[in-house]
């Protein structure tokens, strides 16, 4: 069943226009994660779906039932902001049980959703203690909990994270995804952090100026990148994406840098998208750099020498800096091995890895 549902969705502020014919679908119990850059409109459509934003075209649906005129309180819908937004007059327990209370539920399944949800989130001991009182890990369990005990058809996350530091953000994101795994509930989170989005989402909906570019599972999206966009956006360090063409001798397809009489790199069995006239197609050669390696692997890797010309070590990696043909290529190699800069090595791409885009559409093809 699709817990959530948008059609031909669309979002102007006066004259700009931040969601551009939004078309998404949510089944019952999936982790979506929007993600994309500041201003790209990901909040917006989440205050859409919470009824904290009107809609200039389009329609919201939750279980195949138009919301999209439907007050927020009555959309069944709990938000967790970035913010936590605990009343400070409150201890732990009033802050939690709020909602509820507005709702006039009766003083058994408060006090049942209570006690179940301060002890399945681990803030059962911090009850009589007002938001002031707590750190920021804690305040955002409560926050969460303060969701929970409502029940809601979908919970809503507005960079619930960013406020943490590194350390804790890790935790709550392991919390989080423990959380989702046990109570099966359908989630729309939004973030920035791509490390978040890959490792929390059963899907992620990557967006650009007010529109998806990709809408899949976090393997597709690693593996197949839709765009250039994608592929750049995600990954760290993101793929590389060398500039250069086709080539086609007696049936044989092969990859060759711009203006440069380099190594051809065989590209036959790369699964294109499109029959569409190869030969002589400027593209770019996409290749992530922990699919360049040091030493062979297997046998699709492809042998070529560049000169290293950079080195950041970074603890258990090291990202050694690569010229190719006079542009840069990043590969992530482990710290302990010993790279010389500005000397030629061998490197070997992993041609089952590699992504191709058309160079005018920026699309995969």
């Amino acid at each position: 069943m699709k817990t959530l549902r948008i059609e031909d969705l669309s979002k102007n502020f006066g004259t700009t226009e931040v969601l551009k014919k939004i078309n998404l679908e949510i089944d019952e119990g999936n982790f979506l994660v929007l993600l994309g850059p500041s201003g790209c409109g990901k909040s917006t459509l989440l205050n859409i779906i919470a009824g904290l934003e009107t809609i200039n075209e389009g329609n919201v649906y939750i279980d195949d039932y138009n919301v999209s005129k439907v007050e927020p309180k009555d959309r069944n819908i709990a938000m967790v902001f970035q913010s936590y937004a605990l009343y400070p007059s409150m201890n732990v327990k009033e802050n939690m049980i709020f909602g509820l209370k507005q709702a006039k539920a009766s003083k058994e399944k408060i006090k049942e959703q209570l006690k179940k949800v301060s002890s399945f989130l681990k803030v059962d001991e911090l009850l009589n203690r007002k938001p002031s009182q707590l750190s920021g890990g804690q305040r955002q369990r409560v926050a969460i909990g303060r969701a929970l005990v409502r029940e809601p058809r979908i919970f809503l996350f507005d960079e619930p994270l960013s406020n943490l530091d590194a350390k804790l953000r890790v935790e709550m994101r392991r919390e989080i995804k423990k959380l989702h795994q046990t109570l099966k509930t359908t989630v729309v989170y939004v973030t920035h952090d791509q490390t978040e989005a890959m490792s929390l989402g059963t899907k992620i909906a990557i967006m650009n100026q007010g529109v998806i570019q990709q809408n899949d599972t976090p393997e597709i999206i690693y593996n197949k990148p839709s765009s250039t966009f994608v592929a750049d956006f995600i990954g760290s360090p993101s793929m590389n994406l060398i500039k250069g063409k086709i080539i086609k001798k007696s049936d044989q397809f092969s990859f060759v840098v711009e203006d440069s009489n380099s190594t051809q790199i065989p590209i036959n069995n790369y699964n294109f998208d499109n029959k569409i006239e190869l030969d002589s197609k400027e593209v770019y050669f996409g290749i992530r750099p922990e699919h360049i390696y040091y030493k062979k692997s297997n046998e699709n890797d492809f042998e070529i020498k560049l000169k290293a010309e950079l080195s950041e070590y970074i603890g258990n990696e090291q990202i050694i800096t690569f010229n190719y043909s006079d542009q840069e290529i990043l590969a992530k190699f482990p710290s302990t091995v010993k790279i010389e800069i500005n000397k030629e090595m061998n490197l070997y791409f992993d041609l089952s890895q590699i992504s191709l885009f058309d160079k005018n559409s920026k699309k995969r093809i």
